[in-house]
C-alpha cells in the first residue's frame, strides 16, 4: 500500500460515525470539538500535513455530524417518544424487507420492516421518516416488498443497535390494508426471484434454499444443521450478501457485455447498471449496500493496477456507505466485509507471489485469495464467535471452482424461467448440481476432529490473537517462497484439522450426567459405562449433539429417548442425526402421545435411514442400562386431558427418574404446569438431587411441585439471547431460594454432574468447541 491517505480517510469517517452513533450529542460535540482543537494543533506543528489533516477532519466531522442527526431521529424523534409511552398508534409506510415468520412465545409471527412516512396517536398525526419494525399476524406474510400499507397496534421502545437500528417496534398488527402496490422495478425484482426458486423447487432441501442464497441472499428456509456447518467451515459468507455475489453476477454481466461488442466507457454504464439490478434483487437493506459498495471495489481490484485503485476505492466506499448510514459502523458484518477486501488488497498479492515460485499462477491465486481474507478477519470473527476456523481456507478453497457456476447459472435460471420454465429447470438443476458439492464440503468440513477452536473472548485473549495474525502475515511470503518450508507449513494446517486436539479436564471423571450445550433445546447424557450413554433429547442441532457426544468419548449409545415431538421447533428431535451418525445405537423409545405428525415423521424417518428402530415407552416401566436406572413417571395411558390453551405436545413429554452412581436425577421434558400438577398429586413422595427444569426454564410452572423436589441442582438447557425470555427470572430466583444452586446452558456451556469416590456431588462446566473446562466447587449436597 504505497499511498494510506485514502485508508486513513475511511477511517475517520469509521471514528466519526462510531461518535455519532454511540455517544450521546453532548458527548459526540464534546469528542468532535477535541479532534478538531487537535487536529488544529498538529497541522500546526507539521505544516505539511495540513491537507491532509484538513481532509481528515472534514471527513470526522460530516460523518459524525450525519450519525448525530440520524441517531437523533431513531432516538429522539416523535415515534420514539411514542414508544416509550407504549402508544396504540395507526401508521403508514413502505414495506423495505421481505416478510419473515418468526416462532412468538405463544403463536408464529411475521416480521417486516417498514419505513414509516405518517404517524397519528395521542391525538396527533406527524409527517416524518422513521424505520419501524412490525411484529404482525399472518396477513404480512403476503404483503409485498416495496407496498405502502397502513396498519395498526402498540409501539414499544426498540433495544436494537448500529446498522439495524430502527425507532421502535409495532405489536399487535394483526391487519394491514395495502395503500399502493410496489413500482415496476421492485416488481421484475419479485418475478426474478420467484423465477429462481422455481427453477429449483425439485431439488433436495439444503440445494433448493442455497441456489438462491449464493445468487441473491435469499436463504429463507435454510436447515440449521447445515448453516451452522457453513459457520465451522468458514463458508457463511456463501449463504448472505456480500461483495463476492456481486462481483461474480456483476462480473458476468460484463463478460456478456464485452461479448456482444460493448466498449470503453459503455461497460462502465453497464457495470453500474448490473450493480443497481443486483441491489434491486437482494434487496435495500444496510447488508446488501454494504454487499454492493465492497463488489464494486472487488471488481476495481479486478482491473488494470487493480490492487492499488481498490484500496483508494475501498476508503472511497467506507465513507461514502457510513455518510448515507452511519450505523454500519457498529455492525460486525460491515467489519468483515472491510478487513476482508483490505486483507485481498493488501496480503494476497505478496502471497500469491510467493506461492508462484513452487505453484502455478491459478493455483497460488486461489490459496492468497481465500487465505488473506480469513486471516484478516480471524480476530474480529473469534470476538464474535469465540473460535477460530482451522478449515476456512481448505474449504474455501475447494468450493471457490463452483462457486462462479453456481451463482451465475442460478441467475441465469432466474431470468430464462420469466419466459421459458422448462429451460430455466434444467438450468436450475445445473446450479444445484453445484451447490451438491458446496454441501459437501462444508458437512465433511465440520465433521473434522479440529475443525474449530475455541478461543477466548477476552481483552488478552483477543489481543494475543491479533498479535498471533500479525506475526503470520509478516511471515507468511518468507515461508510460502520456500520449496521446503511452504508445502510442510501447509502440510501442518491440515494435520493439525485432522487430528483432535486434547481437552485436558474433559470429560470429567465421575460424571454421571451432562447438559449439553445445543442452543434453545435439550440434549442429555447420561454415563452407562466406558464410552457408553443414554441420551435423551437430541437438540436443535445435529452437529452441537453430535460434538457433545465426541467431547465425552460417547461411541455406544443403547438408548435414545425423545421426551415429545414439538409441535413448532423441535427443539429436541431435530438433532437426532447427530446422535445415530457414527455411534452404534440399540434403539429409541418416544413418548405414547403421537403429537404433532411432522415431528413423528421426523422421528422415524432418520431412525429408518440409520437402521434403528422406534418404540414407545411404557408407563412406570424401570430398566437397567448399564450403570444407569431408568423408570418413566409420565405420560400416563391413557394420556390425561389437556385444557384448552395448553400444549398438548409438551404436556405429553416423558420425564424420567434416572439413578446412577447413586444420584436421583429428574429429567422433565417440557412438561406444562398441568402435568407437573397431576404428577406431584400421584407421587407426593417424590425427590430428586438433580433437576433438568421443565420447559427451558419458562415462567410456566408449578413452583409448589418443584419445590417439593428438594432438588439440590437444577440445570437449565437453554439457548443464548433466546426471543422467549428463557429461563424467567423469578423462576430462578425462587429455586435459588429454596438453597438449589442453578445452572444454565447459556451461561457455562455443557454442564457436568460428576460424584468423586466419596459420594459428594459437583459440577464442572466445558465451553463447546472448546479446549478448557471450568471446576466449580461442590455445592449440590452430599450423599
Amino acid at each position: 500500500m504505497r499511498d494510506p491517505r485514502m485508508a486513513l480517510v475511511g477511517l475517520a469517517a469509521w471514528a466519526g460515525a462510531l461518535a455519532g452513533t454511540l455517544l450521546t450529542v453532548g458527548w459526540a460535540a464534546l469528542v468532535l470539538a477535541a479532534a478538531l482543537v487537535g487536529g488544529a494543533a498538529l497541522a500546526r506543528r507539521r505544516p505539511g500535513t495540513r491537507a491532509l489533516v484538513a481532509a481528515l477532519l472534514s471527513v470526522l466531522v460530516a460523518v459524525g455530524v450525519v450519525a448525530v442527526l440520524r441517531a437523533a431521529v431513531v432516538r429522539d424523534g416523535p415515534v420514539a417518544d411514542l414508544a416509550a409511552e407504549r402508544a396504540v398508534v395507526d401508521l403508514e409506510g413502505t414495506v423495505v424487507s421481505d416478510p419473515r415468520p418468526v416462532q412468538g412465545a405463544f403463536e408464529e409471527q411475521v416480521v417486516v420492516r417498514l419505513d414509516v412516512d405518517r404517524v397519528v396517536g395521542r391525538g396527533r398525526a406527524w409527517r416524518l421518516s422513521a424505520p419501524v419494525v412490525v411484529l404482525g399476524g399472518a396477513d404480512w406474510a403476503a404483503v409485498p416488498l416495496g407496498a405502502r400499507v397502513s396498519t395498526s397496534g402498540r409501539l414499544a421502545p426498540s433495544d436494537s443497535r448500529g446498522g439495524d437500528e430502527v425507532a421502535a417496534l409495532l405489536v399487535g398488527a394483526d391487519a394491514v390494508a395495502t395503500l399502493e402496490g410496489p413500482d415496476v422495478w421492485w416488481r421484475g425484482a419479485a418475478g426474478v426471484r420467484a423465477s429462481l426458486r422455481a427453477a429449483v423447487e425439485h431439488r433436495p432441501a439444503a440445494q433448493r434454499v442455497l441456489v438462491p442464497a449464493l445468487v441473491v441472499g435469499d436463504d429463507a428456509g435454510l436447515d440449521p444443521g447445515v448453516a451452522e456447518d457453513f459457520r465451522t467451515t468458514g463458508l457463511t459468507h456463501l449463504t448472505a450478501v456480500s461483495g463476492t455475489n456481486l462481483t461474480l453476477v456483476v462480473g458476468f454481466v460484463l463478460l456478456l457485455a464485452r461479448w456482444v461488442g460493448v466498449r470503453g466507457r459503455w461497460l462502465v454504464v453497464v457495470g453500474a447498471l448490473g450493480i443497481v439490478g443486483f441491489v434491486l434483487l437482494a434487496r435495500t437493506e444496510p447488508s446488501v449496500v454494504r454487499a454492493a459498495a465492497m463488489g464494486a471495489v472487488g471488481l476495481l481490484g479486478l482491473g488494470r493496477n487493480g490492487r492499488q485503485r481498490g484500496f483508494r476505492a475501498l476508503g472511497v466506499a467506507v465513507t461514502a456507505l457510513l455518510l448515507v448510514s452511519p450505523g454500519l459502523a457498529t455492525t460486525v458484518g460491515f467489519a468483515l466485509s472491510v478487513l476482508a477486501t483490505a486483507g485481498i488488497l493488501v496480503l494476497a498479492p505478496p502471497w500469491r507471489d510467493a506461492l508462484r515460485r513452487w505453484l502455478p499462477r491459478w493455483a497460488a491465486e486461489a490459496v492468497a485469495v481465500p487465505a488473506a481474507a480469513q486471516l484478516a478477519c480471524t480476530p474480529l470473527v473469534a470476538a464474535v464467535s469465540g473460535q477460530v476456523s482451522l478449515v476456512a481456507v481448505v474449504a474455501n478453497l475447494l468450493v471457490a471452482p463452483v462457486v462462479g457456476p453456481a451463482t451465475v447459472l442460478g441467475l441465469v435460471a432466474g431470468l430464462v424461467g420469466l419466459v421459458w420454465p422448462g429451460l430455466a429447470t434444467v438450468i436450475g438443476t445445473l446450479a444445484a448440481w453445484c451447490v451438491a458439492w458446496i454441501v459437501l464440503v462444508a458437512r465433511r468440513g465440520a465433521d473434522l476432529p479440529t475443525a474449530a477452536v475455541a478461543w477466548g473472548t477476552g481483552p488478552l485473549a483477543l489481543v494475543v490473537l491479533v498479535l498471533v495474525c500479525a506475526a503470520l502475515a509478516l511471515l507468511a511470503p518468507r515461508v510460502l517462497r520456500s520449496r521446503a518450508l511452504g508445502p510442510v507449513a501447509v502440510g501442518v494446517v491440515v494435520l493439525v484439522a485432522l487430528v483432535r486436539l486434547p481437552t485436558p479436564g474433559w470429560p470429567p471423571p465421575g460424571w454421571v450426567l451432562v447438559a449439553c450445550d445445543v442452543g434453545q433445546g435439550d440434549a442429555l447424557v447420561l454415563r452407562t459405562g466406558p464410552g457408553a450413554a443414554v441420551v435423551v433429547d437430541a437438540g436443535p442441532d445435529a452437529a452441537a449433539v453430535d460434538r457433545c457426544l465426541t467431547d465425552l468419548g460417547v461411541e455406544q449409545v443403547p438408548l435414545v429417548v425423545l421426551t415429545h415431538f414439538h409441535a413448532d421447533h423441535a427443539d429436541h428431535v431435530d438433532g437426532l442425526a447427530g446422535v445415530l451418525e457414527g455411534r452404534r445405537v440399540d434403539r429409541v423409545e418416544v413418548t405414547s402421545v403421537p403429537d404433532p405428525p411432522g415431528g413423528v415423521q421426523h422421528v422415524h424417518e432418520v431412525a429408518a435411514e440409520h437402521g434403528v428402530a422406534v418404540s414407545t415407552v411404557a408407563h412406570g416401566a424401570t430398566s437397567r442400562v448399564g450403570e444407569a436406572t431408568l423408570q418413566v413417571l409420565w405420560p400416563p395411558v391413557p394420556a390425561p386431558p389437556v385444557p384448552s390453551g395448553a400444549s398438548a405436545a409438551n404436556d405429553a413429554s416423558v420425564v424420567l427418574l434416572v439413578e446412577v452412581r447413586g444420584v436421583r436425577m429428574l429429567l422433565t421434558g417440557d412438561l406444562e404446569p398441568t402435568g407437573q400438577a397431576v404428577l406431584a398429586a400421584a407421587l407426593p413422595g417424590l425427590r430428586a438431587d438433580v433437576l433438568k427444569l421443565p420447559h427451558h426454564g419458562s415462567a410456566h410452572q408449578d413452583e409448589a411441585f418443584l419445590e417439593s423436589l428438594a432438588a439440590r441442582l437444577v440445570l437449565v438447557s437453554v439457548g443464548q439471547d433466546n426471543t422467549y425470555g428463557h429461563p424467567s427470572p423469578q423462576v430462578v430466583s425462587d429455586l435459588e431460594r429454596t438453597g438449589a444452586r442453578v445452572l444454565r446452558t447459556d451461561l457455562s456451556g455443557d454442564l457436568a454432574v460428576v460424584v468423586d469416590p466419596d459420594g459428594a456431588l459437583g459440577t464442572l462446566t466445558h465451553e463447546p468447541l472448546g479446549p478448557a473446562s471450568t471446576a466449580e466447587p461442590g455445592g449440590a449436597g452430599d450423599r
